[in-house]
């Protein structure tokens, strides 16, 4: 078995709910429409059946529910979309073994509430955020106590980075070019996600917090080194005056984060994952559907990217489906 931890759907009745609150014209309606496999389940199960005995663990796709600016529209959107993933979860339990809840993240009483009627009445297995959120770092601290009530659940919270065209490359341009925002500025958003939640003392505080971080922990793995030595460094952390007050090196916080295996397949990029965090923090994750084959070439690259690891078969097991079956409690 392999169980696909990070896939997208957009349930049909949620994404009827969704279109009524944005404005015609808004892009997002453009990608969703040219994804069936996001919401046709006969369309997204013709392409799970090409791969052998695949299952998913599914989240919301884009756009966040906290994107749209009515705060009590966000809150009905996610308890919409939250239903329909139980729903499918309950009718296809041969495809999907669990999902994890969106939340409204701009009214934080009510994320609360979502996240544990999502958990005790839904039966879901963790919540999904967004980075940034509304452009607020994750480390703010109206969001600290999402992050207790995950850590007494102990289910993991997976985040998705995001960031639209208007973050530019440069002060004297108005928008990012060549599709820089995206290709590059969605992993540096989890890459900066992950410090700010290491050196606000996040997993210092709950270090049973589990966090799975997309496209295997954007810069994170290749850059450790240089993450050890600047930190390191008493110098550089006196001249930008912070202090850490953390029990251990800050790398060690890095390798607490779980990674999921979403780069669109690269072999030398997973084993760098590897030798950084090992076998046990790595997720077998697709992004499925988003590619030009509609999710088939993003699972087929990233099995075999897996399969070409030069790891033993029970770490391959481990990345393929016991590390998240332990995570999800399945």
């Amino acid at each position: 078995m392999k169980i696909d931890a990070y896939s997208h759907v957009i349930p049909e009745r949620y994404k009827d709910a969704l279109y009524k609150a944005i404005p015609p014209g808004i892009p997002v309606r453009k990608i969703i429409d040219s994804l069936p496999t996001l919401y046709d389940m006969d369309h997204r199960f013709r392409i799970m059946d090409k791969f052998e005995d695949l299952r998913q663990v599914i989240t919301l796709g884009i756009p966040a529910v906290e994107d749209i600016p009515d705060a009590n529209k966000a809150v009905d959107l996610a308890r919409i979309a939250n239903d329909g993933m139980a729903d499918l979860v309950i009718r296809y339990p041969d495809r999907f073994v669990a999902a994890a809840a969106c939340l409204p993240m701009n009214n934080m009483d009510a994320a609360l509430k979502e996240a544990d009627r999502a958990i005790n009445e839904l039966c879901f297995k963790g919540v999904q955020i967004g980075t940034p959120i509304n452009n607020k770092p994750l480390d703010s601290p109206e969001f600290m106590p999402l992050y207790e009530k995950m850590a007494k659940y102990d289910l993991p919270i997976w985040i998705h980075p995001g960031r639209p065209a208007t973050y530019v490359d440069y002060k004297t341009e108005d928008v990012s070019k060549y599709m820089i925002f995206l290709l590059f500025g969605w992993p540096y958003e989890t890459t900066v996600a992950m410090t700010r939640l290491v050196f606000s003392g996040v997993l210092e505080k709950y270090p049973n917090l589990k966090i799975i971080t997309h496209h295997c922990g954007a810069m994170v793995p290749y850059l450790h080194q240089r993450i050890e030595c600047v930190y390191d460094n008493a110098k550089l952390r006196q001249r930008e005056n912070f202090e850490e007050g953390l029990s251990k090196p800050p790398i060690e916080y890095f390798k607490m984060f779980y990674y999921d295996t979403a780069i669109n397949g690269n072999t030398p990029g997973l084993m760098c994952a590897h030798a950084f965090c090992g076998a046990e923090h790595m997720l077998f994750a697709t992004d499925m559907p988003y590619d030009n084959e509609l999710g088939e070439r993003y699972t087929r690259q990233t099995i075999k990217a897996i399969k070409d690891m030069d790891i033993g078969k029970l770490e391959r097991e481990k990345i393929f489906k016991d590390n998240v079956k332990g995570l999800l409690r399945l």
